[in-house]
């Protein structure tokens, strides 16, 4: 499975408020914008079915460890 790299735009107030819910909730800035992402997903899928695909909303992906 490949895992790729997006970059957005945002306000720097709106990042700043973004780091402080990941760091209240334990996560890194990237993992906690995997989480929103997944549940955005599974939301929509609830309301209006699956979007064919392998990887479920539940599965945590995370690239491999580098050594």
């Amino acid at each position: 499975m490949a895992v790729k790299s997006v970059s957005i735009r945002i306000e720097e107030e709106m990042l700043e408020k973004l780091g402080f819910v990941a760091d209240y909730e334990g996560r890194s800035l990237n993992s906690h914008v995997l989480v929103l992402i997944r549940n955005n997903i599974k939301q929509f899928e609830a309301k209006h079915g699956v979007i064919e695909g392998t990887i479920s909303p539940d599965v945590n992906v995370k690239p491999p460890r580098k050594n």
